[in-house]
């Protein structure tokens, strides 16, 4: 089973973002860091991150969800073979293992092992 691990949402304004969904979900963030707010949802996460230009080897800087899964690579092996092509394959970030593709209407999807 694959959950919905994390939405990511990219601002211009960390700090007014942070304090709404601070409010919308009653709570504190878990973490915050400049440019960042990471928040609990249910058994998901929220993410606020700044929308900087990022580097080029970084995953796109833009709004998607993510989904967990155990064997990352597996699953992106399988995803291949049923013709799923992959915006970035998998590769190992500071948050886990992860690949990025888009869905047929070009929303931005991360697959993630944390």
């Amino acid at each position: 089973m694959r959950g919905i691990g994390e939405i990511a949402l990219f601002t211009e304004d960390v700090a007014t973002a942070a304090d709404f969904y601070r409010r919308l979900l009653g709570a504190d963030p878990l973490a915050e860091w400049p440019g960042g707010a990471l928040f609990a949802a249910g058994t998901g996460k929220l993410l606020v991150h700044d929308r900087s230009a990022g580097l080029a080897e970084d995953p796109p800087n833009e709004d998607h969800f993510a989904l967990s899964v155990q064997d990352l690579d597996g699953v992106c092996e399988e995803l291949r073979q049923q013709g799923v092509a992959f915006l970035v394959e998998p590769r190992d970030y500071a948050w886990g293992r992860s690949a990025y593709l888009r869905d047929p209407d070009g929303r931005l999807v991360e697959l993630v092992q944390p």
